[in-house]
């Protein structure tokens, strides 16, 4: 598949010639407006108290940042430990292991912000745990299948989302770490309806519910991006004991942490993706 070929062929070359070829690519993806409609929309509706030239900025720095992301994801493919390590900086692991040394599994939630196919990688290339990652099978198989292999290479395991619940209690009481990117559209009427950058907002419960189910502490990862082609990961424990906590509590708390990291920094978050198609339902 031609697809394939050519992100093989990226991940082959060195990171200074990538970042030639995606300010060129930045050119032609910005030049074309490549789902840019999408993106001011969603930029004007989550800030509605920035000017259109500072929403033109975000904009255009957002750009960007996609085509390092597109290029650094194809780097992952190829990328070695000590490179990988090098260019990811995580030095809190302290907030994971005193979870583990209570003898309890730990739940990391995420969003899509930063880099979150590298930080996956050098996580697990520093070999301090294993670290397990729930992802939706695509249903191009070619393409599936070079995800997996980019994925696991460094050791990840990949859990598809209809195996979560049995996988965790394969994994119950090993010291595990799963891993849950929840910035995702849920079906509205199975959804927890909040207002997020100004927006009603629906965010999957499936974190919140698999926490209290199997007594797991939540830990919030945030990537930041200090500069080009280096992240900063850092954790933060939202929730120790979370069937002490009501209804939605623990899905508003991480679905916040993501909403302060993207008023620091907007152009770090996938504002492609069209988040809020969706209209809350009636009462």
């Amino acid at each position: 598949m031609l697809f394939t070929l050519l992100v093989r062929a990226m991940a082959r070359l060195p990171f200074w010639l990538l970042y030639r070829i995606s300010d060129l690519l930045f050119v032609l993806i910005y030049g074309l407006g490549y789902r840019k409609r999408v993106v001011l929309q969603n930029l004007r509706n989550s800030f509605p108290e920035k000017t259109p030239a500072e929403i033109r900025t975000i904009c255009r720095d957002f750009y960007r940042f996609f085509c390092d992301l597109l290029l650094e994801t194809c780097k992952v493919l190829t990328i070695s430990p000590e490179e990988a390590i090098r260019r990811v900086d995580i030095d809190n692991f302290s907030v994971i292991d005193r979870q583990l040394a209570r003898g309890k599994d730990v739940i990391v939630v995420l969003g899509h912000y930063g880099n979150w196919e590298l930080a996956g990688a050098a996580f697990s290339f520093l070999g301090h745990h294993r670290l397990s990652v729930i992802y939706k099978p695509l249903t191009n198989q070619a393409v599936d299948r070079l995800l997996i292999h980019m994925r696991t290479r460094s050791g990840t395991e990949l859990i598809p989302v209809k195996e979560t619940t049995r996988t965790m209690e394969r994994n119950r009481g090993t010291g595990s770490i799963t891993a849950f990117i929840a910035d995702q559209t849920p079906p509205p009427d199975k959804a927890y309806w909040m207002t997020f950058l100004h927006q009603d907002t629906p965010v999957f419960l499936g974190t919140e519910g698999l926490a209290k189910r199997f007594d797991q502490p939540v830990v919030y990862l945030e990537i930041n991006r200090p500069r080009r082609g280096h992240y900063d990961v850092s954790f933060e424990l939202l929730v120790e004991n979370p069937r002490d906590t009501a209804d939605g509590e623990i899905t508003e708390r991480h679905t916040r942490h993501l909403e302060q990291a993207i008023r620091r920094r907007p152009e770090l978050w996938l504002w492609t993706h069209r988040r809020w198609k969706h209209r809350r339902p009636s009462p």
